[in-house]
């Protein structure tokens, strides 16, 4: 039997989803095209010969130089005008690196509360990936919760409907917390990166500390007794660290919101349990320390 039909729907609904998470959101045919095998059936094709080149010194008839001869190019005339040069074409003007950084800042030390925040974060203009997102993706649940989740960037659902872990990884970010007694009601969620990457791609080291300022000062504001941080990339921005989520993963530690020192603990991030179940076993173990917590029974 061929690997097709030993395949069943889980199967083609999860290898589906992997394409889907991976920014692969387009079809362009019913079915799969060989371009190699085009390219090698394709008879070659040979240039036509390029006209000789004819001697300054020869000479030709009246109508022309000699068979063979293509006949030289008069030369322009003084009086006629000149072609008008073509349009330049646009470019976009970026602001250099350390502008960007130092304006993030000072448009997010302006926000007084998470409304203008948000509102900052709609004008502003220092982050090229606000260009190429759908929209805004600023937060999720209830800015008064105890306990705030911030993974690292939004992916395709979230782009298009503007909230922060909402397709797959966000069903399973919602069975974690319901686990240990929690909701959107009850939980605030946000992202490192306010904008989908195209493609669903890294954010550049350059994108994520312009972005950096407005985490930081979104979750001063929302003020939460504990910041757990989904993933390594939004572990590594948020608590300064360069170690791997593998070796960071169920340690608490204090972050500085700038008004207070709250604890803070890393955990994997619902897409790669997603890849890796296996992974689950220690993402219970880091929320069951967070609920912990919550109850005054753990922390240290």
């Amino acid at each position: 039997m061929s690997v097709t039909a030993d395949r069943d729907f889980a199967d083609w609904a999860d290898i589906l989803a992997f394409h889907w998470e991976a920014g692969v959101d387009v079809a362009i045919g019913e079915v799969p095209v060989d371009r190699f095998a085009e390219s090698a059936a394709e008879p070659s094709r040979s240039r036509p010969p390029a006209p000789p080149v004819r001697d300054a010194g020869s000479t030709g008839a009246a109508s022309g130089g000699p068979a063979g001869f293509a006949p030289s190019r008069p030369a322009p005339s003084r009086n006629q005008p000149a072609r008008p040069a073509a349009p330049a074409t646009p470019t976009l003007v970026t602001q250099p690196p350390d502008e960007a950084v130092m304006g993030a800042r000072e448009a997010a030390r302006a926000a007084a509360s998470l409304d203008e925040l948000k509102a900052i974060l709609d004008g502003f203009e220092g982050c090229a990936l606000k260009r190429t997102a759908s929209r805004l993706v600023f937060a999720d649940g209830n800015p008064a919760a105890k306990v705030m989740f911030v993974g690292e960037a939004p992916g395709r659902d979230e782009d298009q409907q503007g909230l922060p872990f909402v397709g797959r990884s966000g069903k399973l970010l919602d069975l974690m917390l319901a686990s240990i007694g929690l909701d959107r009601t009850s939980a605030y969620i946000a992202n490192v990166i306010p904008w989908r990457p195209p493609g669903n791609r890294t954010p550049t080291p350059q994108e994520t500390a312009v972005c950096l300022p407005f985490i930081a000062r979104q979750i001063e504001l929302a003020d939460p007794d504990i910041l757990v941080c989904l993933g390594g990339p939004s572990a590594q921005a948020l608590l300064g660290t360069t170690e791997g989520i593998t070796r960071l993963r169920g340690r608490f530690m204090d972050y500085d919101t700038g008004t207070r020192t709250i604890r803070a603990i890393a955990t994997f991030h619902p897409a790669y349990l997603l890849r890796t179940p296996l992974g689950k076993r220690f993402a219970w173990r880091d929320m069951l320390a967070v609920e912990a917590l919550l109850a005054g029974k753990g922390g240290g």
